[in-house]
């Protein structure tokens, strides 16, 4: 299976910010929308990612003034990102050895969509079941 398919299932909509903007805003957003994290945008460019686990790591650092901070100063080289038309094994790889519980879908240079791990986890668990639902089903039907 590809990440295009758990975008059909999800919806391709994603919560952007610029890259001007600081930490608490991004915190800001986060919290509003109800997500864990955030695409960094340059311009419409897709430049990098911002998570609560980023977060915790600037208060932590920085204390109080660690939301005061830009949040191009979290953004750490390339961008780590998958095309729509990659595997979810392949994604799944990726997140694990990267310590990544998102990415970014980009197609064509342009912002796709986004998955999580419980995405993913999500799509295969249902796919796991339909698996289990023929097998017996057929089990069934050659009794």
């Amino acid at each position: 299976m590809k990440i295009g398919n758990i975008l059909d299932h999800k919806g391709e909509g994603v919560v952007t910010i610029d890259i001007g903007q600081t930490i608490k805003a991004a915190a800001d957003a986060m919290a509003h929308h109800q997500i864990a994290a955030l695409v960094i945008t340059e311009g419409a460019a897709p430049v990098g990612l911002v998570s609560e686990r980023d977060v915790v790591e600037a208060l932590a650092a920085h204390g109080e003034h660690g939301g005061h901070r830009p949040l191009r100063q979290l953004t750490r080289g390339d961008l780590i990102s998958v095309a729509p038309n990659e595997t979810i094994k392949r994604a799944m790889a990726m997140m694990t050895h990267g310590r990544m519980r998102h990415l970014p879908v980009i197609e064509n240079g342009a912002l796709a969509g986004i998955v999580s791990l419980g995405d993913i986890v999500k799509y295969r668990l249902e796919e796991l079941e339909m698996e289990s639902n023929v097998l017996r089903d057929i089990t069934i039907a050659l009794r």
